[in-house]
């Protein structure tokens, strides 16, 4: 059981115990190793391929995102990529700890990724891939950054008892239902399945959901200013919540007209603090909070008795007389621009409070219909129309499912992070709508025919598809009050219906044609720019020769001396003998013996005060006591023997049912 994580259930699969690793570079075929392995425990470095960028432009419209320039496309294994952003110290300064929103599109279970494996083990590679990544991934996340994860139905029962285990079921936000298919597909011998699930997770408490613009149904039709309000609300809720055995803000307020008492409705209450409903009902008439006695009216409301209710709780009562609290009521009502707390009308005992449209746009749903955000029909043709000489892309997300994702979790300039990268929606959307993006790859056939060109053409502005533009429906006429252009198109279209059936007025249903007319409006929200580096992570440092674990042939000189400091933690900065340094230490990477004569002229080039890690591919077990005692604190270890040891450590003392961190770790060495 994880470290803080007692009473909660555990999910448990073949081989949990041990790590996932690809077989082959650049392929969806997977095994399962021991912890230890260096070849899942080794740090890779990335090597840039291809710097892309846009020309500068003048003139940009005004209200459209930056464009960003800090973005990553990385070739190879998302575990390897993970690794280096968490651990490769310039990576981890610009990552660790602030990735606002990840989304992972991992691949699907029965058969679409891992054909090759039995049932059982299908479901422990998937697993086990998932939840390695999501260790990976927590560290990388801001406080009040989110996680969501896309997957059919084969996984997401599963997929949620892992996200619960690694990042918390209190950290769970919802499971939003996107409709992939707007008709049954009637081939199929079941059920014919209309969606996908994405299960969205935070990291902590800190999170908050961007709204939603609200719809134009209920900018008009829902909110009005019947009181001369500038800003025009509906009516909503005065009350709140359920209300507990000794609720607090529970308790009676005196109608300013009638004199009757007003509670909340059984099992609710005030849905605001009651200092707030004594200055509204101030603006009324004069007002006080007075000890009336009715334990028993709040005991049926919070479904008790009046022993248990909590006593004391004064009520709001008129401070006046009623006759000179109705004349003062009803000459506030009649002045308009009434206070918060409302009341429609004066002569009936409900009091209502003001929602206002500028508050805040539309929370947030859980459930995505594809005529908002696109299906998967729509995907396939918007990478069809980049490519239409390829072969269709398998399973490409609409640009705009990924817009809603991206506007609800992150803000521009945040950064966006999607570890299956695929044909590159995320990143093309991230950066049209101003966030910096990191995409990683596996297959390198897919970067090289889908994604690279896909964004270097966002980046030029040739990618006129998806978000790009915006498209809205308003009016070409002064069209009646409270009706939205939306609703207008659709009197339209009703009335285009009736007009073939019935012998009406020509001029009169021209007339309604032209009092109800509407065109559809395009605005380009995207016009090029910013740029992105490609990446490929490098080949592993280390070869099998049977059981012996050896260098590579390319781990010399410098490339040895950068290759281990990223096993190391350290950022690789040549200083003369010196490979890097992280506080008072100094670490030396030699390609070759280090006897007496090598530990001597370290010592005199090594500052005082300072301490020396010298690692090397062939060590004088003399030279290395005479570097402890020389300066102690420092140490002399062989490579690979050493990284190897250590990676074994690293292993056994973390438990494969624990949660981790994935904190970046100075390395320990033992001496050999």
């Amino acid at each position: 059981m994880a470290a803080g994580y007692t009473g909660g259930l555990e999910l448990t699969w073949t081989n949990k115990d041990k790590a996932l690793l690809s077989t082959g570079d650049g392929r969806y075929d997977y095994t399962f190793v021991d912890r230890a392995d260096y070849r899942v425990s080794e740090v890779r470095l990335l090597h840039e391929v291809e710097r892309v960028e846009a020309q500068p432009r003048e003139g940009r419209p005004d209200g459209l995102p930056e464009p960003t320039t800090e973005n990553l496309l990385i070739s190879g294994d998302a575990m390897h990529a993970l690794d280096i952003l968490n651990k490769v110290p310039e990576y981890a300064e610009r990552y660790l700890g602030k990735v606002k929103l990840v989304y992972i599109d991992p691949p699907f279970n029965t058969g679409q990724a891992f054909a090759n494996y039995d049932d059982n083990i299908e479901h422990s590679v998937w697993l086990t891939m998932l939840r390695d990544r999501l260790r990976q991934i927590k560290p990388l996340l801001s406080d009040d950054g989110s996680v969501w994860v896309h997957l059919d139905d084969a996984e997401v029962h599963r997929c949620r008892s892992v996200l619960d285990e690694e990042l918390g079921a209190e950290n769970f936000l919802a499971e939003v239902v996107w409709q992939k298919a707007t008709s049954p597909r009637n081939d199929t011998t079941g059920f014919s399945v209309s969606h996908d699930s994405l299960l969205v997770y935070r990291k902590t408490n800190r999170w908050v959901p961007n709204r939603l613009k609200r719809l134009a149904t209920s900018n008009t039709s829902r909110y009005r200013s019947r009181d001369g309000d500038p800003v025009p609300w509906r009516d909503g809720d005065a009350t709140a919540g359920k209300a507990a055995t000794n609720h607090p803000m529970v308790y009676g307020i005196q109608h300013p007209v009638t004199g009757g008492l007003m509670y909340p409705t059984p099992g609710r209450c005030w849905g605001k603090a009651q200092s707030w409903f004594l200055e509204q009902m101030n603006e009324y008439a004069k007002y006080e909070l007075r000890d009336i006695g009715d334990e028993a009216r709040r005991a049926i409301i919070c479904g008790t008795t009046p022993e248990r209710v909590k006593p004391g709780v004064p009520a709001i009562m008129l401070a006046q007389p009623l006759e000179d609290a109705a004349r003062a009521a009803r000459a506030r009502h009649e002045a308009g621009n009434w206070p918060e707390l409302v009341f429609l009308d004066l002569d009936k005992e409900r009091i209502q409070r003001k929602k206002h449209l500028a508050d805040e746009g539309r929370v947030p749903e859980t459930l995505w219909f594809a005529s908002d955000v696109g299906g998967s029909l729509r995907g396939k043709n918007q990478v069809r129309d980049l490519f239409p000489d390829l072969h269709a892309f398998a399973t490409p997300k609409p640009e705009e499912l990924l817009q809603r994702v991206i506007h609800i979790g992150s803000n521009p300039g945040d950064i966006v992070l999607d570890c299956y990268g695929g044909s590159g929606t995320t990143a093309a959307v991230a950066h049209k709508m101003g966030r910096r993006w990191v995409t990683v790859e596996l297959l390198s056939a897919t970067i090289a025919t889908y994604t690279k060109p896909r964004l270097a053409r966002v980046v030029r502005g040739e990618e006129p598809g998806g978000v790009t533009t915006s498209t809205e429906r308003v009016a070409d006429a002064d069209l009646p009050a409270d009706m939205t252009p939306d609703e207008a198109q659709e009197f339209n279209r009703l009335l285009n219906k009736v007009v073939k059936g019935v012998d009406l007025d020509r001029e009169a249903i021209k007339a309604l044609r032209d009092a109800t007319k509407t065109r559809n409006q395009t605005t380009a929200i995207w016009h090029g720019g910013g740029g992105f580096s490609h990446y490929e992570i490098g080949p592993s440092m280390f070869e099998s020769v049977g059981d012996i674990v050896v260098l590579a042939e390319w781990a010399t000189q410098g490339d040895l001396a950068q290759a281990m400091c990223a096993q190391l933690g350290v950022r690789y900065r040549p200083d003369g003998i010196f490979a890097g340094r992280r506080g008072r230490v100094r670490y030396v990477i030699l390609d070759g013996l280090v006897g007496h004569g090598t530990v001597e002229a370290i010592l005199d080039q090594l500052p005082e005060k300072e301490i020396v890690e010298v690692w090397a591919t062939q060590i004088d077990l003399d030279a290395e006591e005479t570097l402890r005692k020389s300066r102690k604190g420092s140490r002399l270890t062989k490579i690979p023997e050493a990284v190897l040891d250590t990676y074994r450590r690293r292993a056994a003392n973390t438990s494969p049912f624990n949660r981790r961190t994935q904190e970046p770790e100075a390395a320990t060495h033992d001496r050999h």
